[in-house]
């Protein structure tokens, strides 16, 4: 096993339309100009302007008391567990979500947490599934401390954790004493379809944060907020883990500017998803899940091709997708038109064609 990632073969054929992640995303010419101007100074003593700026609109942005920007979203999670919760704690979450599966362990390895994994449909578990989680509290079982949704939920398809079921998660956290917690990497895509704010949707969890190298299309960062107390101590935990920076703010700029002109264009993320998936569905056999965001989980596997076969297919013609849990992923994002996402459909007939 080989845990370093390999660079890509510069014998592959050139990929022309990248459907891998939205963290494939590059900085446009006018961010990269943002990047260039920023005013900068060391962030590890409080004094680079732009990483100040950067923090306070996103506190204000999700209705928080201070702000802290962090090298990544996974540090984000684990900086927040780790100042939430001491060893031996339990954390609750979807057993899908980032927080479980797809960071490395981090929370237990680091902290000696135990994760917790709930059941649910679509990356979601409902008020009920929660509630049926809890026991009393004493020194047989591990302290539940920590409640963490991820909005939107990824591997569920990025499917909108509901308003309700947020409001109604966050009272019986609070009726039971626990912590909660928003991992907030596609936060905004919600925010854009639902028209709710980022405000609202994070009102009454303790910590949430926001990824700036996804649909936003930054090259780096993310940024949590919470109360002052919560934000003074995941600083602690930005030092130990080596994410406190100095003239931060040529990255923070990129967020910065982000925030100012790319939050409104994640719709047509959402739309060129959406076409995708129309056309996808299209195909005899194939099957499609629905799109809440930018996230098109499909298998062809109905249209007579095996998943991993239609990916290898569409790599050779150009075309970069993921596999997830034995599911094709699709995602959408800023470096891709509506006339690549009808390529790729043609693509896909193609293949299906052929077969």
């Amino acid at each position: 096993m080989h845990y370093t990632p390999a660079p890509r073969d510069p014998k592959a054929d050139p990929i022309r339309i990248n459907l891998l992640s939205d963290t494939q995303t590059r900085p446009t010419a006018a961010m990269r100009e943002a990047m260039a101007r920023a005013e900068v100074g060391d962030e590890q003593i409080g004094d680079d302007p732009t990483v100040n700026q950067l923090c306070e609109r996103v506190a204000d942005l999700l209705g928080k008391e201070a702000a802290v920007f962090m090298p990544s979203g996974t540090m984000c999670n684990v900086a927040a567990t780790l100042a939430h919760c001491r060893p031996g704690d339990e954390v609750l979450a979807h057993a899908s979500a980032h927080i479980i599966a797809r960071e490395g362990g981090a929370h237990a390895a680091l902290g000696g947490f135990q994760m917790t994994p709930l059941p649910g449909e679509d990356g979601q578990f409902t008020p009920e599934t929660f509630r049926a989680a809890l026991h009393p509290r004493s020194r047989y079982q591990p302290p539940q401390t920590v409640v963490s949704v991820e909005q939107t939920a990824n591997i569920g398809g990025g499917t909108i954790w509901k308003k309700a079921a947020l409001d109604e998660i966050v009272e019986i956290a609070k009726a039971h004493g626990l912590i909660t917690h928003m991992d907030g990497a596609r936060l905004l895509n919600a925010c854009v379809a639902t028209k709710i704010s980022a405000r609202d949707m994070a009102a009454g969890w303790d910590s949430a944060w926001i990824d700036f190298s996804k649909g936003l299309g930054a090259p780096i960062g993310g940024v949590i907020a919470g109360s002052r107390a919560f934000v003074d101590d995941v600083w602690r935990w930005k030092q130990r883990l080596g994410g406190s920076m100095r003239q931060a703010g040529i990255c923070a700029a990129a967020c910065v500017y982000a925030l100012d002109h790319h939050v409104d264009r994640l719709a047509d993320d959402h739309a060129n998803a959406r076409a995708l998936a129309r056309g996808l569905s299209q195909i005899k056999g194939m099957e499609v899940q629905e799109p809440e965001t930018n996230l098109v989980f499909f298998r062809p596997d109905g249209a007579g091709v095996a998943g991993d076969r239609m990916v290898n297919a569409l790599r050779k013609r150009g075309v970069l997708l993921a596999t997830m849990d034995g599911r094709i992923r699709a995602c959408t994002h800023l470096d891709v038109s509506a006339a690549m996402i009808e390529e790729t459909v043609g693509l896909v007939r193609e293949i299906v064609r052929g077969a």
